[in-house]
């Protein structure tokens, strides 16, 4: 631009200044996202303005970025259609499939939007999503998708309560088909696919031919047989909004980025491999352009956004499908609920989870919490009750606790946000940590841990009791425990039972196991270091696991099925 100030060319300064607004058009993200070239362009302002030419300071001006609606509404949410007025439920047994649908749409879509040009850039330099945030939410939200749909079959206690689960599943993924939403698609039927769910025989006692029939349609759909061609046909087929399989355009991008060289012999930029990725990226951006065609309720999309905050080791899920179907149990010789060969399920997305920071899930769970009082506490005296929050648990795959009411028969606020807590699996492993001051103690009477409500098993030392608080909780409870410390007093008994337990280490192993008054004697070992997780299904059944297991038990640390 000074070149051509000094040689009198205001025709050149003005195709300069054009070509450096299209530049700030189509890859806004840049200038907010690199520092040093926010500086530069203010300094190339300065020096515009400086001679004068304010049409051409326009031009380049930044602040326009802000005035673009996709950049500036990434995260408004969908408006409602005022005229459909009736009662939100936000229990996954109400929803409707195509409810259902329409909710992941929005929540994928409005990840995916959020992935920018240069994002794709990074991933191709680096190929793969380290220190690229945006996409790696998207690959985790599709993650959590998929094991959210096996814990969602899996939470339900008979066979019958499984095969729903998994029929409905199978009516939202015909209705993603529809909305033309592949990722999600490939999420949930991933989900379905997955061997801890095909492995439940007599579950799929009670799966409909029909059904079966559908899932074979969407496995052959979604299959990676001759690199996806089945969905590259109808994905190009489709029109309007539509949201791709980012996995495989990914797949597709790195290999053109190694299939192409970066210079030519002559030393020269190949000017056709920079176009080919341009256009493959471009056409991906372009697609955050046309809005789903669809409608969100803010109250269901916190239900959603709060139960895909998961994370559950695949071990974690076999213990689960084991739990409910071990493995000598017989049923009846029918097909399978998935095909032999399921879909490779984006496999260049395995071992990325959500990462959300403890300010996020505490966000989560308030608007959640928001949104039960808003739809149930008719009365708004800061209560519902213990029947409608069991129906509400039990639309959630979570680990959960024993509720500790305040009035008999309800449930206040705090309780059920200290609830969604500690039910929130992601929530409990971030290792918050709070400020509890446990130390292992001997109890001189039957116990019960005040995390899981599941009994203090042993002759000593059964447990951690907290100094500050006199919270009790098993050895493998007390890094879950999400209720904040409020420390007491200390009293004459507590101090006397602290000193109990610091004097009971010597006691001898003759004295024997505690005994139930059925008679029978219950064994426990202090090394096991099981994490016990728990589900509620529809009826409040509570099923308990036990993950990684060092010793064999002859109990569960909860309470019996």
């Amino acid at each position: 631009y000074k070149d051509a100030l000094a040689k009198n060319s205001p025709g050149l300064c003005l195709k300069i200044c054009y070509f450096v607004r299209y530049w700030i058009t189509e890859f806004w993200v840049m200038f907010k996202m690199d520092a040093s070239l926010t500086n530069t362009m203010e300094e190339f302002q300065e020096l515009v303005r400086a001679n004068g030419e304010e049409s051409h300071c326009r031009l380049i001006d930044t602040t326009q970025i802000n005035a673009r609606d996709w950049s500036r509404k990434l995260t408004q949410r969908i408006k409602s259609n005022t005229s459909k007025k009736r009662k939100v439920s936000l229990l996954f047994d109400h929803l409707e499939p195509e409810e259902l649908s329409e909710h992941l749409t929005y929540l994928e879509f409005k990840s995916f939007r959020r992935i920018s040009f240069s994002d794709y850039q990074n991933y191709l330099v680096n190929s793969c999503v380290k220190e690229n945030p945006t996409m790696e939410r998207s690959i985790a939200l599709c993650n959590g998708i998929s094991q959210w749909v096996q814990l969602m079959v899996l939470s339900r206690p008979t066979p019958q309560l499984r095969a729903e689960v998994f029929i409905k599943f199978i009516q939202v993924a015909q209705k993603l088909h529809q909305l033309q939403n592949f990722n999600t698609l490939m999420a949930v039927i991933g989900g379905l696919c997955h061997s801890s769910i095909s492995r439940l025989k007599e579950t799929s006692s009670h799966v409909p031919h029909e059904i079966n029939k559908v899932l074979g349609e969407m496995t052959e759909l979604l299959s990676s047989y001759r690199n996806y061609d089945n969905y590259r046909r109808a994905y190009g087929e489709c029109t309007h909004f539509k949201i791709p399989i980012l996995g495989v355009h990914l797949k597709d991008l790195i290999s053109l980025y190694e299939a192409m060289p970066d210079y030519l012999d002559d030393g020269k930029v190949n000017v056709h491999k920079l176009l080919a990725l341009y256009n493959h990226i471009n056409e991906l951006v372009q697609l955050q352009e046309v809005a789903p065609p669809l409608e969100a309720n803010k109250d269901l999309v916190h239900l959603l956004t709060l139960s895909l905050d998961l994370y559950y080791t695949e071990d974690e899920i076999y213990e689960l499908s084991y739990a409910r179907e071990p493995r000598n149990h017989r049923a009846p010789l029918l097909s399978p609920l998935t095909p032999s060969k399921p879909p490779v399920v984006v496999d260049w997305a395995s071992g990325v989870s959500p990462k959300p920071d403890p300010k996020t899930i505490s966000k989560h769970v308030q608007r959640m919490v928001d949104s039960v009082f808003k739809n149930y506490d008719h009365d708004q005296d800061g209560y519902i009750s213990q029947e409608e929050f069991e129906k509400i648990a039990a639309s959630f795959p979570f680990s959960f606790c024993v509720m500790d009411k305040d009035r008999e028969g309800l449930i206040s606020r705090d309780e059920i946000t200290a609830y969604f807590m500690r039910a929130s699996s992601i929530y409990s492993k971030l290792g918050l940590g709070f400020p509890h001051n446990f130390q292992e103690t001997t109890y001189l009477k039957p116990t019960f841990c005040d995390n899981c409500a599941g009994f203090l098993w042993g002759v000593i030392k059964q447990g951690y009791r907290c100094k500050d608080c006199g919270m009790n909780c098993h050895k493998q409870c007390k890094d879950l425990v999400v209720f904040e410390c409020k420390k007491r007093a200390k009293n004459p008994t507590a101090a006397s039972e602290s000193s109990t337990s610091k004097q009971e280490p010597s006691r001898r192993p003759e004295e024997g196991p505690f005994t139930f008054p059925n008679g029978e004697a219950v064994e426990h070992s202090e090394e096991s270091k099981d994490r016990t997780i728990m589900l509620m299904g529809v009826s409040s059944q509570k099923i308990s696991v036990r993950v990684k297991r060092t010793v064999a038990h002859k109990a569960t640390q909860t309470e019996p099925l």
